[in-house]
């Protein structure tokens, strides 16, 4: 896996569409993998984030994880 190339669209538009497809696999996979597991990995996101240096990408990752974790609960 580390050696694929995931070729990304330079539009802006198409770069939002992209992640929001991303979030969306991302919800589907947790409730795929059940509650328990789930929140072991939300767990573990929310613990990396806190080990990050720069308070700009925290606060992205945490509205992600946020995001994220609200589409899963539904």
């Amino acid at each position: 896996m580390g050696n694929v190339e995931f070729t990304t669209d330079s539009e802006t538009a198409v770069l939002a569409q992209e992640l929001n497809c991303m979030k969306a696999m991302m919800s589907l996979l947790l409730k795929a993998i059940g509650q328990a597991d789930a929140g072991k990995v939300i767990i573990k996101m929310e613990k990396y984030i806190s080990q990050l240096d720069d308070p700009e990408q925290q606060a992205v990752f945490t509205s992600t994880v946020k995001q994220i974790t609200y589409a899963y609960r539904q």
